[in-house]
C-alpha cells in the first residue's frame, strides 16, 4: 500500500517570524499523523526551516531548481546545493512556472533529471488549462507532460524515486476543484500511460491532488483509489488546516 503524502508549497510566502509560528503549530499536530509531510518554503527560508524540522517527522523540500549543475547562472539554484542544505524533495514544473515563466515539457524534464541525479525526489507537476479541458484535451496534455519525462534516459527508473502531483491549472488558487471523479480520471490515466512502460514503477508511484484542497473537500479526493495524497497550497500557510487535511489523507490508509 502507498503511503499518503501531504506537501505544502509555500510559494512566495513567509517571515522569519511567522515560519517560526507554522513549523511550531505542525510540529505540535504532526507526531501522530501516519500521511508523510513535507513543506516547501521559498529558496531563502530553507536554512531556517531545516534548523526548525531537524529530528522531527517533517521532511523539508525547495519550490524549483535549475536544470544546471552549476555554472555563471546568477539567481539560480542547483540540486546540488538543496541537497546540501538537506532538502529531500523538490518541486518541479509547477504550473505557476509553467504558465508564468515559460518552463516547457523539455526544460521541465531537465530539472526533473537534475533533481533525480543529485538524490533528490522531485514533485512532478502535470495538469491542463481550462481551454484545454474544454477542448477535451485534458489527457492529452498530461501524457505529453509525462512523456517528456519518459523520454530521459532511465526517465522511467526515475520515477521509481519521485512524486507526481496532478494540479489542473484552473484549479489553482481559484476556489473550484475538480471533481474527485474528474481527479481520479487523470491520475488512473497517468499511471497507465508510466504502465506502459514499467508496471513496477507505476503501482509504487505515488501521485497527489492539486488544486485548492481544503478540509472540506480533501476526504472525498483521498477516497479515490489513485489520488495518494495531496500537493497544498494556501491551505499549507495554517498549521491546523494543514494538519486537519493530513489527517483525513490518513482515512485513506
Amino acid at each position: 500500500m502507498r503511503q499518503p503524502i501531504l506537501a505544502g508549497n509555500w510559494k512566495m510566502h513567509g517571515s522569519l517570524q511567522k515560519n517560526h509560528q507554522l513549523i511550531e503549530g505542525m510540529i505540535a499536530g504532526g507526531s501522530k499523523i501516519a500521511a508523510e509531510l513535507v513543506v516547501c518554503p521559498p529558496f531563502v527560508y530553507l536554512n531556517e526551516v531545516a534548523q526548525l524540522l531537524g529530528g522531527t517527522n517533517i521532511a523539508w523540500g525547495a519550490q524549483n531548481v535549475s536544470e544546471h549543475k552549476e555554472g555563471a547562472y546568477t539567481g539560480e539554484i542547483s540540486a546540488d546545493m538543496l541537497s546540501d542544505l538537506g532538502c529531500t524533495y523538490v518541486i518541479v514544473g509547477h504550473s505557476e512556472r509553467r504558465t508564468l515563466f515559460g518552463e516547457s515539457n523539455e526544460l521541465v524534464a531537465a530539472k526533473f533529471r537534475a533533481a533525480s541525479d543529485a538524490g533528490l525526489i522531485p514533485i512532478l507537476c502535470l495538469g491542463e488549462t481550462l481551454s484545454d479541458r474544454d477542448a477535451g484535451q485534458t489527457l492529452e496534455v498530461v501524457k505529453q507532460q509525462i512523456n517528456a519525462v519518459l523520454s530521459l534516459e532511465n526517465g522511467v527508473k526515475a520515477l521509481y524515486n519521485a512524486i507526481v502531483a496532478y494540479e489542473p491549472v484552473w484549479a489553482i488558487g481559484t476556489g473550484r476543484t475538480a471533481t474527485p471523479e474528474q481527479a481520479q480520471e487523470v491520475h488512473a490515466a497517468i499511471r497507465a500511460r508510466i504502465a506502459e512502460v514499467d508496471a513496477g514503477a507505476a503501482e509504487q508511484l505515488r501521485i497527489l491532488y492539486g488544486g485548492s484542497v481544503k478540509r472540506d473537500n480533501a476526504e472525498s479526493l483521498m477516497a479515490m483509489p489513485d489520488i495518494d495524497g495531496g500537493l497544498i497550497g494556501g491551505a499549507s500557510l495554517d498549521a491546523q488546516h494543514f494538519l486537519d487535511i493530513a489527517r483525513l489523507c490518513n482515512n485513506s490508509l
